[in-house]
C-alpha cells in the first residue's frame, strides 16, 4: 500500500518506498531521499519536490479530510 500524508500547510509526503514519480512525458524523476515530499504550495525551486518554501511564503492549505455523513451513500 502507498500512503500519502498531507502535512498541515506543507507538502504531500509519500511514505512508501515503492513509488516512482514521472513527468508528463513519462520520464522519471530521480528521488534522492525518503520519504518523498511533494510541493503543493507551488513556490518550490525544486518542483515537484518540496524545498520548504511553503513556510517562508506562509502557505495556508484549505483542504482537510471531512468525515462522510451517515446519510450519504458510499460510491
Amino acid at each position: 500500500m502507498c500512503r500519502i500524508r498531507l502535512r498541515k500547510n506543507g507538502p504531500y509526503v509519500i511514505d512508501s518506498g515503492e513509488v516512482e514519480i514521472v513527468d508528463w512525458n513519462g520520464v522519471p524523476y530521480a528521488i534522492g531521499r525518503r520519504p518523498v515530499a511533494l510541493c503543493r504550495c507551488g513556490a518550490s525551486a525544486t518542483k515537484p519536490f518540496c524545498d520548504g518554501t511553503h513556510s517562508k511564503e506562509g502557505f495556508q492549505a484549505e483542504e482537510a479530510a471531512v468525515p462522510e455523513s451517515p446519510d450519504e451513500p458510499v460510491a
